[in-house]
């Protein structure tokens, strides 16, 4: 088996690359940096530039499944002009793989699997949501998440397995918003958000890699939710974090009406509530390591 991925040397793509090698899986990846295309034991980087729409096409030789992690972060301050580029980055990668792949021969490709968030799910304390609910798109994530999902969509047109990833807040050490937000609570400085109430739907980065290897190797269809079983209030994981650092909590939570001065719309990263089930996953038979975020938190900073 062989996978191309992109995004492969982000986050979640180096944990998903360190997963398809444990499981005896190839890997090709796409780049946008020359510097990057190197080529190792079942490991071969090829250059794309999708806002170009340009592909090495040699990136699908030997291929039976794709992962889609490309798209600017959304962790930068969201400027006019950078919310152009979280939009655009999404939907050109996705249009230049399509196009890439209505080019060869796709037939021996059994599996596409594409990230996706959670943050198209509208900001709200009492719903549950399930990847069944209808909703209208509310806010700029919710918007951006929905034309991300309609560009996936698209690749129905060919004949293999199509499934998208609704990826919750990611437990890593390396990178993220955990470290960020790990940060000022080593500093004593740390408190919640808004009221703290906001639900936060989390994933150990191990089990979202296993994940999107599983949805790979099932050829599962439609969406899913990645996000572990029990979500928890921003008060809750807050509070959590600083127990395993050892740390007080001395300071008062920080006003939304704040926190909305300071970043402007890129605050509902902290104050949006979404509390997502992840039901359909477990049906399809995934197991998940982490389920609770205490054990989560304890494999990361415990020790640390």
């Amino acid at each position: 088996m062989k996978v191309l991925i992109t995004g492969a040397t982000g986050l979640v793509g180096n944990a998903i690359v360190t997963e398809c090698h444990k499981n005896k899986i190839a890997v090709n990846f796409l780049t946008t940096s020359k510097a990057k295309v190197i080529e190792k034991e079942n490991y071969t980087g090829f250059y794309w530039n999708p806002d170009q729409g340009e592909i090495d096409l040699n990136c699908f030789t030997g291929v039976t499944a794709i992962i889609n992690l490309a798209g600017a972060s959304i962790s930068k301050r969201w400027t006019e002009s950078y919310k152009k580029e979280i939009l655009s980055s999404r939907i050109n990668s996705l249009k230049t793989l399509k196009s890439g792949l209505a080019k060869v021969d796709s037939s021996a490709i059994t599996s596409f699997v594409s990230a996706s968030a959670i943050g198209i799910y509208p900001d709200s304390i009492q719903k549950f949501y399930s990847e069944e609910d209808q909703f209208k798109a509310d806010g700029f994530l919710s918007e951006v998440v929905q034309a991300w999902e309609d560009e996936i969509d698209t690749f129905g047109d060919f004949s293999f397995s199509v499934a998208k990833i609704r990826i919750g807040l990611v437990m890593s050490n390396k990178g993220g918003a955990l470290p960020e937000m790990v940060k000022p609570i080593k500093f004593f400085v740390g408190s919640a958000f808004g009221s703290g109430k906001q639900w936060q739907s989390w994933i150990h980065i191990k089990d979202l890699a296993k994940l999107f290897v599983f949805a790979v190797k099932n050829e599962l269809n439609g969406v899913y939710n990645g996000v572990a079983s029990n979500p928890v209030t921003n008060e809750k994981l807050v509070s959590k974090v600083a127990n395993v650092l050892g740390r007080p909590l001395i300071l008062p939570k920080i006003p939304a009406a704040v926190l909305k001065l300071i970043l402007g719309d890129m605050s509902a990263l902290l104050l949006d509530s979404q509390r997502v089930s992840n039901k359909k996953i477990l049906e399809e038979g995934f197991i998940f390591k982490y389920l609770n975020v205490c054990p989560a938190l304890d494999s990361l900073y415990s020790n640390k």
